[in-house]
């Protein structure tokens, strides 16, 4: 019995990223899967899959390595060729991702999903790390500390934002425009850089809530996913990030 329940889950949980995959191929332009969604990513990109500083298991116990390469080589690399495809022969080609992002409201939905999935993943790589955890130190942590209250009142906010998500989304610690921190959250592939988030400013933290991106190893347990997440954080990088945008 004990078998045939762990075939069924590992079959259930399968199951749930085909029918992930094939949720996010719309005709408003979402993520596609497969070798289909290729047609102009293969032949020069504008937007290109960024490489892992680190191996797809190097993240393991917190984020299994078959997670990683189906996040990574599958979901991510969709958003690209599909925002590739969007884009094409349009002056959105010249446009950088950021730009795009900071002027969303004029833009389709295919922009909107697929350029967001773009930016999203290609920031939540960047702060994560084998070697991350702890707290932020310098300028950051400061800033936290003066903020939030405590680096674990922090983190109970930010956890709040992740939870209270309905659906698939994410959620932030950003800059807003007066160089505040702020936590937020967003819907879909939506980002606080996005001139339509209804909390706008410069995100450079965040936690990719959609079930493909845990639900291999924590199925239904968001918050188990969400309390790993912390023993990744590269702080180092975040703490760029925070530079970045007070300047």
């Amino acid at each position: 019995m004990k078998t045939f329940c762990s075939f069924s889950l590992l079959l259930f949980a399968a199951s749930l990223l085909m029918v992930s995959c094939a949720g996010e191929s719309t005709v408003n332009g979402d993520a596609a899967d497969g070798p289909n969604a290729t047609t102009v990513a293969d032949n020069g990109a504008i937007h290109t899959l960024p490489a892992l500083p680190y191996d797809y298991d190097a993240l393991e116990p917190h984020i299994d390595a078959k997670t990683m390469e189906i996040h990574h080589t599958r979901h991510h690399q969709a958003y690209i060729n599909n925002l590739n495809n969007a884009i094409a022969g349009s002056p959105l080609e010249n446009m950088s991702i950021e730009e795009m992002m900071a002027t969303m409201s004029q833009h389709s939905m295919a922009v909107r999903n697929n350029g967001g999935g773009h930016y999203n993943h290609a920031l939540f790589w960047e702060i994560l790390s084998p070697n991350g955890g702890g707290e932020p130190e310098g300028a950051l942590g400061e800033a936290i500390v003066e903020t939030f209250g405590s680096f674990e009142a922090f983190k109970e906010q930010f956890h709040r934002m992740g939870m209270t998500q309905f659906g698939s989304g994410w959620a932030w610690l950003l800059v807003d425009e007066n160089g505040q921190l702020q936590v937020s959250q967003t819907p879909n592939q939506d980002n606080p850089l996005m001139d339509i988030a209804d909390v706008q400013g410069t995100p450079i933290l965040g936690v990719d809530v959609w079930e493909h991106g845990y639900y291999l190893k924590y199925q239904n347990r968001r918050g188990d996913y969400i309390n790993a997440f912390w023993n990744i954080v590269n702080w180092d990088a975040v703490s760029e990030k925070y530079r970045a945008a007070i300047q």
